[in-house]
C-alpha cells in the first residue's frame, strides 16, 4: 500500500525533477545565509556548502586543515594562518586575509549583531601581514579557537560585506547562491570556479515544506529526491516499501532537548525542573516516536567524543519520585489536581509538536497543566532568542560536537545575543570551570574539567537531554555515492551523483 493510500490522502502525479536538478526537502527556511549571523540548522548547513572556513572538521570530531592549508601557534596566545593561494568567491574576487579579517572583525566590532560574537570573545586582534597570512592574538588561551573556526560554526566573507549580506551570499565553497524565497525555497548551483573538487550535482533545490505528511508524499511521488531528518519513524518505515527510494541510517549526534527558562517562577526550583525530568518516559518515546532510531543521551556532547562524562545522574522514568520532589517544592494540588500552568513552546515541525503532546500528557499525571504553543520556526525562534518562553524544544545540530557547547549554552556570559544561554542560567562555579578548561591545552585536565561542569548541568537542569537522533537520509534511486554524516548536514551533496 501506498504511503498516500495509507493516510487517506490522494494528489496528482508531480511531474518528475529537471535531470539536472536535485530538490531537497526541508523543514523550514533558513533564518539567515550570512554565515556570521545564522545559527539554526538550516542557515548551517546550507551555509557548508556555499561557503568556506579556515578548517574543516573530520567524521571523528577533529580539526583539518581547508582554507588554511597550515597554521602554528608559536605561544598560547598566537595563532598563524597560512592561506590557500588561487582561491576566489563566487564573483570573482580573490578570497585574501583581508577577507578573514573583515568575517571576524564585523563579527566583533562591527555593525554584525551577532550570537556567534561570544564564541570568538578571547580574540586581542588580526593581522594580515601579506595576503595569505592571518594572525590572531589572543588576550588567554582559547582551546576552542580552532573549532569555532571550522565549516558550519563560521564561513569567511569577501571584505565590505554589510549586514544585508545574507540576502545575496557571496562564498567560495562547491556551490553558488542563486535565489532565495522565504518560505518557498532556495537555489543553489555548482560553482565552476570552486577551488575544491567539482560536485556532480549541479543545481540544488532546497524547497521548504513545513508539514511532514506533505514531506513524505513528495518524496513517495518522485517529485522531490532527497530529505534528511526530517520525517516521522512510521513515515520512513512506509517509504522504505517504496522501491524507487532508498533509506540510510547512521548513529546521529543530533540531540534533541527541552530547555527551561530557569528565572520563571515555577522553573526557578531545581526541583521542579528534576521532577519534569523523571515525568518523561524517555525509552517508551524513543521506540514509539523514533522506532529505536535514537539513543538516550544525558550530556549534550555524543558519547563518543572524548570529553563525553559517562559517571551522569539518569533520570529514569519515575513519575511518582516526581510527585514527591512537587510535594516538597511546596507546589500542591487545587481541587482539579493541578499544581500550577507551563506553555511549552515549539515549531511547527511534526516530530517536535507530536514530542510536546506527549510530555503535555506525562506531566498531567504530575498535576502540571502543559500548554503547547506552535509556531512557524522563524516566529518560534525569534522569541526563545529573546527569552519569551517557559520551556521550549529543539535540536543542537553539530554545534554540540564541541565542548565549547557548554560555554555557548550555559555561561553567564553567553546570554544571548553573545551566545545561547536562553534559558539566562546563571552558575559562578560552572563560569569558572568552563573559563579554565577552555585556556587549557592540557587534554586530560580539560577532560577533568568538563565532566565536573556536566555534573553540575546534570543536576541544575537548567535544560534536559532527551536522546541523540540517527541521521536518517532517504533518497530516490537516481542519485547514488551519499555520504550521511553523523551529525545530520548537506556534505553528502559533495559526493552524491545522478544515475544516468
Amino acid at each position: 500500500m501506498s504511503l498516500a493510500l495509507s493516510l487517506g490522502l490522494t494528489g496528482c502525479r508531480q511531474p518528475p525533477p529537471s535531470p539536472n536538478t536535485v530538490t531537497m526537502l526541508i523543514e523550514s527556511s533558513p533564518a539567515n545565509l550570512d554565515p556570521r549571523i545564522g545559527t539554526d540548522g538550516q542557515s548551517e548547513h546550507i551555509d557548508a556548502l556555499i561557503f568556506d572556513a579556515l578548517v574543516r572538521r573530520d567524521q571523528h570530531f577533529n580539526v583539518q586543515p581547508w582554507l588554511a592549508e597550515s597554521w602554528q601557534a608559536p605561544d598560547p596566545l598566537t595563532y598563524i594562518f597560512h592561506l590557500h593561494s588561487g582561491v576566489r568567491f563566487h564573483d570573482g574576487r580573490p578570497l585574501t586575509a583581508r577577507d578573514v579579517k573583515w568575517t571576524l572583525d564585523t563579527i566583533l566590532h562591527g555593525p554584525i549583531i551577532t550570537s556567534k560574537a561570544g564564541a570568538f570573545q578571547n580574540i586581542a586582534g588580526i593581522e594580515t601581514p601579506d595576503a595569505g597570512t592571518v594572525v590572531i592574538r589572543l588576550k588567554k588561551p582559547d582551546a576552542a579557537l580552532l573549532w569555532n573556526l571550522s565549516d558550519g560554526a563560521i564561513g569567511i566573507v569577501p571584505e565590505g560585506s554589510d549586514r544585508e549580506f545574507g540576502q545575496h551570499p557571496v562564498g567560495s565553497g562547491p556551490y553558488r547562491f542563486v535565489r532565495m524565497d522565504q518560505d518557498k525555497e532556495v537555489v543553489l548551483e555548482r560553482s565552476s570556479s570552486s577551488w575544491q573538487p567539482q560536485p556532480s550535482i549541479e543545481h540544488i533545490r532546497f524547497a521548504v515544506v513545513p508539514d511532514a505528511i506533505t514531506r513524505a508524499l513528495e518524496m513517495e511521488k518522485g517529485s522531490a529526491d532527497v530529505c534528511i531528518n526530517a520525517l516521522t519513524a512510521d513515515m520512513v518505515d512506509a517509504l522504505k516499501k517504496q522501491t524507487q527510494l532508498v533509506v540510510q541510517t547512521v548513529p546521529g549526534t543530533v540531540l534533541n532537548y527541552i530547555s527551561f527558562n530557569v528565572g520563571d517562577t515555577n522553573l526557578r526550583d531545581v526541583r521542579v525542573r528534576q521532577a519534569i525530568a523523571y515525568a518523561i518516559n524517555r525509552p517508551l518515546i524513543v521506540h514509539s516516536l523514533w522506532r529505536d532510531r535514537a539513543r538516550l543521551a544525558e550530556s549534550l556532547l555524543p558519547p563518543d567524543h572524548w570529553a563525553w562524562s559517562s559517571n551522569l545522574p539518569i533520570y529514569n522514568y519515575d513519575p511518582q519520585h516526581a510527585n514527591e520532589l512537587l510535594d516538597a517544592a511546596g507546589f500542591n494540588r487545587d481541587k482539579n489536581g493541578v499544581r500550577f500552568h507551563l506553555t511549552l513552546k515549539t515549531s511547527t515541525d511534526e516530530t517536535s509538536r507530536l514530542l510536546a503532546l506527549i510530555v503535555q500528557q506525562e506531566l498531567r499525571q504530575i498535576g502540571i497543566a502543559l500548554e503547547v504553543r506552535s509556531f512557524e520556526f522563524a516566529s518560534f525562534y525569534a522569541d526563545i532568542t529573546r527569552g519569551a518562553f517557559q520551556m521550549y524544544t529543539l535540536r543542537w545540530q553539530g554545534g554540540n560536537e564541541d565542548p565549547d557547547i557548554f560555554h555557548y549554552a550555559y555561561h553567564s556570559g553567553s546570554l544571548p545575543p553573545h551566545g545561547a544561554n536562553r534559558g539566562r542560567y546563571l552558575n559562578p562555579a560552572l563560569d569558572k570551570l568552563l573559563n579554565d578548561a577552555g585556556k587549557s591545552s592540557d587534554q586530560s585536565e580539560r577532560r577533568r574539567k568538563y565532566d565536573e561542569a556536566q555534573q553540575i548541568l546534570a543536576r541544575d537542569l537548567p535544560s534536559i537531554n532527551l536522546w541523540y537522533l540517527d541521521t536518517v537520509l532517504v533518497h530516490n534511486r537516481r542519485l547514488e555515492n551519499l555520504q550521511p554524516s553523523s551529525s545530520g548536514n548537506f556534505d553528502f551533496f559533495r559526493t552524491a551523483t545522478l544515475r544516468k
